[in-house]
């Protein structure tokens, strides 16, 4: 039986608007057929701030955002937000009936956690990823790193990967952030409180329950050995062949499109 072909992207570090762009016209490419399923990786420059797709921008405090040199953009896929920042990302764009992905969205996070898990214990991270129960999942908050959903990667209790799902378009879109190294409190920098003592609270609460790779192995881990473990466990685990790729020329035009259009705009990014 032959493999499965999918296409491989490591694509140039970018804005955060750039990146949320150029993952949707990955996403429409692949529901049309025009490319196969698609496995990017990349990275932010800028730091960027992003908010899940309902997330409410009164959670955003700009003037502590500017006065950090931090972006602002919206996702199109749900959750919390996330200060992406020395970090490696990842984005899955596969047709609707792909096996991969079928069922509902708790089911197909499991199978493809199971890719992030190999990848994490092949640079030592010593993970796992389980239904959380009710109880776990109950924190109210605006950060994403507070409280792992269904079978996101956690080592210790700890979450250690953040991901999200949009079903658009006849299409899957899951991205996903792996902090890497740094302080994984910074975001509350960002936020809004009624107070400093709730903001500390909250870093406090966000420390206690996230970690980056290099807390978790006690070692530095380069972008570039971070992506490769989570390519070839994507390969292995999924028994697929990849042809390494660009984007096609009218991907490359639709994310212009899209971040002239929607991901720089405040009818998209102000629209909660």
């Amino acid at each position: 039986m032959s493999k499965t072909t999918w296409r491989l992207l490591i694509t140039d570090t970018d804005t955060g608007a750039q990146n949320m762009a150029v993952d949707q016209a990955i996403m429409e490419a692949v529901a049309q057929g025009h490319v196969p399923p698609t496995l990017r990786l990349y990275a932010w420059v800028p730091p960027c701030l992003s908010l899940g797709y309902m997330q409410p921008m009164s959670d955003v405090d700009h003037e502590r955002l500017a006065a950090r040199g931090w972006e602002l953009v919206r996702r199109m896929t749900g959750g919390r937000a996330i200060l992406h920042t020395d970090e490696l990302t990842y984005s899955v764009a596969v047709q609707a009936d792909t096996p991969i992905v079928a069922g509902d969205i708790v089911a197909s996070y499991r199978r493809l956690s199971q890719a992030l898990l190999t990848a994490l214990l092949r640079l030592g991270a010593n993970v796992d990823a389980d239904k959380r129960t009710q109880s776990q999942r109950s924190t109210k908050g605006p950060v994403c790193f507070e409280v792992p959903s269904h079978y996101e990667i956690t080592a210790s209790g700890k979450k250690l990967v953040g991901s999200a799902q949009v079903r658009k378009f006849g299409a899957v879109l899951q991205h996903g952030s792996l902090p890497l190294t740094g302080d994984i409190t910074r975001i509350v920098d960002a936020l809004v409180f009624p107070d400093e003592d709730k903001r500390e609270a909250v870093r406090e609460r966000v420390r206690r329950r996230a970690a980056t790779l290099e807390g978790v192995t006690g070692q530095a881990v380069a972008w570039d050995e971070a992506a490769a473990a989570l390519a070839d466990s994507f390969k292995d685990t999924f028994d697929l062949t990849f042809t390494n790729g660009d984007l096609t020329p009218d991907e490359q035009t639709r994310a212009e499109d899209l971040r002239a259009s929607v991901y720089t705009t405040d009818d998209w990014n102000a629209r909660f």
